[in-house]
């Protein structure tokens, strides 16, 4: 990665000035060790009249990802493609925006102990970073340097240059010129810009990130027109994290509107005695989903596949209207659990005699999952590898064919809003993949179309207007035209790439 500072100047107020404000001597060249690899600094050109500072990152690829340990930012398929072949010792990202923080550390804070008049003066400033990722392209690029005094020029970077009709990649070369602005509030804009141009970061976000930001952002990120853009992608666009980070810039700019200081408007606000209530766990939304529609179907006998350790069974139970409730596992360790659960040694005959707990496996038909009214195969598909998707298609569309299915899958989308989920993982380290919504759609809409249903799809817990809801649920029904066998399918839709297998997330785990 690499990137260029330059100054011109006269003899009265030389160019060399650049030297004392990032307290590296021009005549040097020095390096710096960092997590992720050397920082260099150098002076390409250094006179009275024009001088030139260049950051070179050298970044070793073997630690950025032995440090992320297939997990974080640094493990996810966007920030290590194959592990070692990738973008990141070339485009500048938060990998350099760091080092621009460790290295021009003084200069950011705007310290000059030589010169102390030196970092309160505007001074002719030229930037360029040859190679920029931008997630947005040059109008965002624009967007968010252009209010904030910069000349900005963002030229897109072709795919290949003897290719022309392949287009535009994300990159652009970035040309940044001020009269302006002083050497801290330049670097403090691309120690925030640089990753969030990105829309991502090497290492992961913990709340201590919000106090970077309003640093970074003194004097500037207040007023700023992308102010919502930037700050939930510098915070990984976790929630709680950009929520905080909005409420303490609403504080700031009333205190600038009312020439007073931060404090005197917080504590202006008498703290309310409310006690939050504790948010309903996912799992309690789902069941309460997957009821509502057994209700809405007429169900009375149905079948619980892939049951686990009952949760789904016991809720079932408490309802008079099912009269006959089965419930299905491979393991005969969640059976186990599951009968313990539902104190089925201990229950009533008229109570047992509704429900029945058997081992099976959906990869295989099963004469004894036919004649039911409803089916529910509740956070099941995603546990079996793509190829075995059509066996189990069949077992139950096919063979079994309830009347009602209802199938629910985590939405790959929504993972995002997890903030105790790494970027890039599964929230399961036993699921084989996570579909997104349209792939989800995809595969139930052929599924219906091959079986005679018809499908409708109800989201289940908060429908994120951006990435939708946590868990998606298919509601098939059994079609006029039903039919009373069906082949095997051998298609099913293409995944999202291999998640990489990850321990469970505690919040979703818990929840399951």
């Amino acid at each position: 990665m690499f990137l260029t500072i330059t100054t011109t100047g006269t003899r009265e107020r030389p160019a060399t000035d650049l030297g004392f404000l990032l307290h590296k001597h021009p005549e040097k060249s020095q390096a710096f060790s960092t997590s992720y690899g050397k920082a260099h600094v150098l002076y390409p050109e250094a006179g009275a009249e024009r001088c030139t500072a260049a950051l070179l990152l050298e970044v070793d690829a073997v630690a950025l990802v032995r440090r992320g340990k297939g997990k974080g930012r640094g493990g996810a398929p966007d920030a290590a493609l194959a592990q070692y072949v990738n973008d990141r010792p070339y485009a500048a990202s938060s990998l350099l925006a760091v080092a621009l923080s460790a290295v021009f550390s003084s200069a950011m804070r705007g310290v000059c102990t030589a010169k102390p008049e030196l970092p309160s003066q505007a001074r002719p400033l030229r930037i360029e970073v040859p190679a920029l990722p931008a997630r947005g392209g040059p109008d965002l690029v624009r967007a968010l340097f252009e209010p904030l005094g910069w000349t900005v020029s963002a030229e897109p970077v072709p795919l290949d240059t003897e290719f022309p009709a392949w287009g535009d990649s994300r990159y652009v070369r970035l040309v940044l010129e001020s009269e302006t602005l002083t050497l801290a509030e330049a670097l403090r804009h691309l120690y925030v810009l640089l990753p969030v141009l990105d829309d991502a970061k090497h290492y992961w976000v913990a709340p201590d990130e919000v106090d970077k930001l309003l640093r970074a952002g003194d004097g500037w990120l207040p007023g700023h027109p992308e102010q919502k853009l930037i700050t939930s992608r510098f915070l990984s666009r976790r929630w709680s994290l950009t929520r905080q980070a909005m409420e303490r810039l609403e504080l700031v700019r009333l205190a600038e509107t009312d020439d007073s200081v931060v404090e005197e408007i917080d504590n202006a606000v008498e703290a309310e005695a409310e006690t939050e209530e504790k948010p309903t766990p996912l799992a309690v939304q789902r069941r309460d989903a997957i009821m509502a529609a057994l209700g809405e179907s007429g169900a009375a006998r149905v079948l619980d596949l892939g049951c686990g350790q009952g949760q789904l069974v016991q809720a079932l139970l408490k309802d008079p209207r099912f009269t006959e409730i089965v419930g299905v596992d491979v393991s005969m360790r969640a059976l186990t659990i599951a009968s313990r659960r539902l104190k089925l040694d201990r229950m009533g005959e008229r109570q047992a005699s509704r429900v029945t707990l058997f081992q099976g496996s959906l990869a295989y038909t099963d004469s004894r999952l036919k004649g039911y009214d409803a089916a529910v195969l509740s956070e099941v598909i995603e546990h079996l590898d793509l190829p075995r998707l059509p066996a189990l298609e069949y077992a139950v569309f096919g063979s079994a064919r309830p009347r009602t299915v209802l199938v629910t899958t985590p939405n790959v989308e929504y993972n995002v809003r997890w903030e105790t989920l790494p970027a890039g993982h599964v929230r399961h380290g036993d699921h084989r993949f996570e579909w997104t919504r349209a792939q989800f759609r995809t595969w139930a809409t052929e599924v219906a179309g091959r079986h005679s249903y018809e499908v409708d799809f109800v989201p289940v817990g908060p429908d994120d207007p951006e990435v939708g809801p946590p868990t998606q649920m298919a509601v098939f029904s059994m079609g006029t035209a039903s039919v009373d066998t069906a082949s095997p399918s051998t298609t099913t839709p293409t995944p999202p790439a291999t998640p990489t297998p990850a321990a469970p997330n505690e919040k979703e785990a818990k929840a399951a």
